[in-house]
């Protein structure tokens, strides 16, 4: 089945492709940002340690950052998902472009990560994606996240995290926080893959989404197919950007609550976590606006 298909995005696509006072932060490699398929018109930078633009497309930090982005902003006619080409695009890399080759899971330190939520956090974002992993967690490090994550929740603003893709049952510092929302990559059919990290606070708190075999931008001048939990967390982040184009003054506690199908299924107790339905979380923060 078709990956939009499969969680019910095509008919919130076609509602909307986005608003650009909607912000999304993407902590990520750098992007392409002269690739003629990106909606480059409402594409913003945070410099990091790196510029927001790829200086070597061969990179895997390019061919990473540049594909994630494909499919949350890709224009409409691409061969990407292209969810939200018409919000506003943050990018913040955070991965040096000192490899080449396509990793399927880049890493940063928890003290990187919690500087670059930060950096997206200043910039007024309002959903930040994270396809990436933790690496070298230390006791400070992991401290400084879990202030800066309190700080997105009191602050309103949603953070969607790849589950990880090392087929084992358990959490990390980022999945296991409550505000966060860890999504599971599944198959064509909505199961899980077996290289998709599993647990108590990923099936409580998060998401399943399409993440095998899914198409966006390549840099090398022809599209890219790849897998895994990095491209599941993007289809999560898009849906929540296209609910706040049609809902601006929704809280993010009704964003989220719809979309994790918390409203109506509180207490989760499976380690594999719900599929994303995007058409069901728009009705779901609908009904919760009509009734103000």
């Amino acid at each position: 089945m078709d990956p939009l298909s499969l969680v019910r995005l095509t008919a919130l696509m076609d509602r909307t492709s986005g608003n650009p006072e909607v912000m999304v932060g993407l902590i990520d490699g750098p992007v392409l940002t002269h690739h003629p398929d990106l909606a480059s018109n409402h594409l913003r930078e945070i410099p990091g340690h790196n510029g927001g633009t790829c200086t070597q497309a061969e990179s895997a930090a390019c061919l990473h950052g540049t594909f994630i982005a494909g499919i949350l902003f890709a224009k409409r006619n691409s061969t990407a998902p292209a969810i939200c080409p018409n919000c506003t695009l943050v990018v913040r890399p955070i991965f040096p472009e000192t490899t080449s080759g396509s990793e399927s899971m880049p890493s940063a330190t928890p003290q990187e990560l919690a500087v670059a939520i930060q950096n997206c956090l200043d910039a007024s974002v309002r959903v930040i994606n994270l396809s990436l992993a933790l690496a070298h967690p230390s006791t400070k490090g992991e401290w400084a996240l879990e202030e800066v994550l309190n700080q997105c929740a009191r602050r309103g603003v949603l953070v969607v995290v790849a589950a990880g893709n090392q087929g084992t049952l358990g959490s990390s510092a980022i999945t296991r926080h409550p505000w966060v929302i860890p999504v599971v990559a599944c198959d064509q059919m909505g199961r899980p893959i077996s290289e998709s990290n599993l647990g108590s606070s990923i099936g409580r708190h998060g998401l399943s989404a399409p993440g095998m075999s899914i198409t966006s931008l390549g840099t090398a001048g022809q599209p890219l197919t790849l897998g895994g939990t990095s491209v599941a967390a993007p289809f999560v982040t898009g849906t929540i950007a296209l609910l706040w184009s049609e809902f601006p003054s929704a809280s993010a506690a009704q964003v989220k609550l719809a979309i994790t199908y918390k409203a109506a299924q509180p207490r989760r107790t499976s380690v594999v976590p719900p599929l994303l339905d995007a058409i069901a979380a728009y009705h779901a923060v609908s009904t919760a606006r009509a009734r103000r």
